[in-house]
């Protein structure tokens, strides 16, 4: 400012002659000095971009927590060559219903059906919140339309709704989410909904679960009640069986892994062990006659149901395919979604009406096999299953599923298309039941096959 006013001054000094004219011209020089000063004052000259960035103070962003939904719409659409044995009219597919004969010999099961349904469209809401005790804190609550109970379906039911606290080497869960021995990182890759049941344990159930990492080696110790997976007893499925017990089923389990990201391979191998205490019932009706009126008597009886059952899993994934396989051999099966149950054994008390038990015994074991294709995916699932009876003679009544069923074995190819978010999948399901007479111990004896075919289409809209 102070050169631009000089420059200015400069061409009129010739015409100041006199000491008085310089006077004048040093108090206007003096005076836009000021005048500049004061307006460089009021309006910096502004920094270059770079340099104001370097001097702003860095501002850290505070984590966001909150939830983030997913979830797809689906659609299934399948035949089935004839009636079966299922829930929510075919969407869950078990096995073949029995032959069932009219007078003129016709089988009235030997009709075929099909259905359209989108009750497994989903909606997963991932939580994420601070740290507390030190663990990274998470939540998860996912439900779908498949109803809790046949006559509920299309209504909205809880699948997941669980909390985990994460340590370093060390994991809480609490709430409801998978039975320990459906183990997610190795089950069967099925189209169909049922997942590879009744060959697989199939079940969710509201827990508290501890997983302890050791190396490669997982040890997860859980305590587990029941909702929608539930026993049979003498009133029907119900969870009271199990609470009555005062003690929840619980289950240990060990897992080792190993993940190669170069190689792009995976190994897992793993087994459990599970231990399920039922009360059927609280007490006894006994019909008695007393001075001619018919009386009923009330007994309380503390008889038992125990079982135990245990799995084994592997999983090796390659480049190029992946290969799974698992097995399942216990007592008292029913709960997840297999073969099996028990049995009233005998009359302890007759007079009393007070009985024992004893366990219907099964075992399964199942190979899936797929390709690792991101567009293209073939794959196929197989599955056996046997009745092994109780061991002991029963009287019964028998609180089971397939009380009359020798064997079961599936064999289901499939094939996936999948482009962005759409995904569109095939499978065929031949399935078949070995049906006969059920004989003293518990076992199935003249059994005779029924096989059922399911051609099954599922489109699959992920967001």
């Amino acid at each position: 400012m102070l050169f631009t006013i000089i420059k200015k001054i400069a061409p009129l000094q010739s015409n100041f002659q006199t000491h008085h004219h310089m006077k004048y011209l040093l108090i206007i020089a003096l005076t836009g000095i000021i005048l500049g000063s004061r307006l460089v004052a009021q309006n910096p000259v502004p920094k270059p971009e770079t340099e104001a960035k370097q001097a702003a103070p860095e501002i850290k962003k505070a984590p966001m927590f909150g939830i983030n939904f997913s979830g797809y719409v689906n659609t299934d659409i399948f035949f089935d060559s004839r009636q079966t044995v299922m829930a929510r009219e075919g969407e869950w597919l078990f096995y073949p219903e029995n032959v069932r004969t009219d007078p003129d010999g016709k089988d009235i099961n030997a009709k075929a059906t099909y259905n359209i349904l989108n009750i497994t469209t989903r909606l997963t809401g991932n939580i994420t919140g601070p740290d507390i005790f030190k663990a990274k804190t998470s939540g998860v609550i996912e439900g779908e339309f498949y109803g809790n109970i046949n006559a509920n379906i299309n209504s909205f039911r809880l699948r997941h709704a669980f909390v985990k606290l994460n340590w370093a080497n060390t994991e809480l869960l609490l709430g409801q989410t998978w039975h320990p021995l459906y183990v997610t990182t190795c089950t069967p890759e099925t189209v169909s909904f049922n997942a590879g049941a009744p060959f697989i344990i199939f079940s969710r159930n509201p827990q508290v679960r501890i997983t302890q990492k050791l190396g490669n080696f997982k040890v997860l110790l859980t305590a587990i009640s029941q909702v929608d997976a539930t026993s049979n007893g003498p009133d029907g499925p119900s969870p009271k069986y199990l609470r009555n017990s005062a003690i929840p089923e619980m289950a240990l389990q060990v897992q080792y892994g190993t993940v190669n990201p170069d190689k792009k391979t995976e190994f897992l191998v793993g087994a459990s062990i599970d231990y399920l205490m039922l009360t059927p019932q609280l007490g006894t009706d006994v019909v008695s006659i007393q001075e001619r009126d018919t009386v009923v008597l009330h007994y309380k009886t503390t008889a038992k149901s125990n079982a135990l059952t245990a799995n084994f899993f592997a999983k090796l994934k390659l480049p190029k395919v992946t290969i799974k396989a698992g097995g399942v051999f216990g007592g008292n099966c029913y709960v997840y979604n297999m073969i099996g149950g028990y049995a009233v054994k005998s009359a302890v008390d007759p007079a009393r009406g007070i009985v024992d038990y004893a366990t219907i015994r099964t075992a399964s074991a199942w190979l899936d096999i797929k390709t690792n294709g991101t567009t293209w995916s073939t794959g196929i699932f197989s599955g056996y299953c046997k009745n092994l009876g109780a061991g002991t003679e029963v009287s019964g009544p028998y609180y089971s599923r397939g009380a009359n069923i020798d064997y079961l074995y599936r064999v289901a190819p499939r094939l996936i298309f999948t482009v962005s978010k759409l995904k569109i999948a095939g499978e065929i399901d031949y399935t078949v039941a070995a049906y006969g007479k059920t004989t003293g111990k518990g076992l199935v004896s003249d059994s005779r096959e029924v096989g059922n075919l399911r051609i099954l289409l599922g489109v699959y809209y992920y967001f």
